[in-house]
């Protein structure tokens, strides 16, 4: 089994502007900047950092189950990948799941919680019932290991989109997790932490070792 993690963002992004604000491909006939910054907590912890953790203790705990792992970026100091290029390391490692990492910034009152993201309406076989199935083992996975769902986006832990390019230009079985609000104090204070950190990832890579069984 293969499982490409996409932990999102990256640390040199913010010092190069030029490079991720370039257009590029992001299926549908639209077009997207390359990356973007990601948010942080109101404390300045940056969501590119908290990706990049969760993403590798997922990775070591995958790994340590016999899974090939690849991830589309190799530190938190680099700049990129674009969002298209993202989407083809998954493809070209012939992924049987990718899952992009990620945190949400909402700035509304009393925001919280986590949501998984497919893309919708699917724009080839992969992107219809395995992503859908991918998606549900995410959420059921986070759900079942005590975080909340999103009370302010998507309905029941899901929110399919048809505008995130890394899901549109995907040809294998992809979803996006915002596994919480980092503007949310108690939500920003469980993801500052090693333990917190650590608790999301063993939720993750139990829902995709789920998925991979089924």
């Amino acid at each position: 089994m293969v499982v490409v993690l996409d932990p999102g963002h990256n640390g040199g992004n913010a010092a190069n502007p030029s490079v991720i604000n370039k257009p590029v491909p992001a299926g549908r006939g639209a077009t997207k900047p390359c990356n973007t910054t990601g948010t942080a907590t109101n404390a300045g912890y940056g969501e590119h950092a908290f990706n990049w953790d969760v993403a590798r203790r997922v990775g070591g705990e995958l790994s340590a189950k016999g899974v090939r792992v690849v991830f589309t970026r190799d530190s938190d100091t680099g700049v990129g990948p674009c969002v298209d290029r993202r989407a083809a390391l998954g493809n070209e490692a012939h992924a049987d799941a990718v899952v992009s990492i990620h945190a949400d910034g909402s700035e509304a009152a009393g925001a919280h919680g986590f949501h998984v993201t497919y893309s919708d309406p699917p724009l080839n076989s992969a992107q219809g019932q395995p992503s859908y199935m991918l998606a549900q083992a995410l959420r059921d996975g986070l759900r079942k290991a005590g975080f909340g769902v999103s009370n302010y986006l998507g309905s029941d832990g899901l929110a399919p989109r048809s505008d995130l390019a890394g899901l549109n230009l995907s040809t294998r079985p992809a979803a996006l997790v915002e596994c919480g609000n980092m503007r949310d104090a108690g939500e920003a204070a469980l993801m500052s932490t090693a333990d917190g950190r650590q608790r999301y990832a063993d939720a993750i890579t139990a829902a995709i070792l789920s998925y991979l069984g089924d």
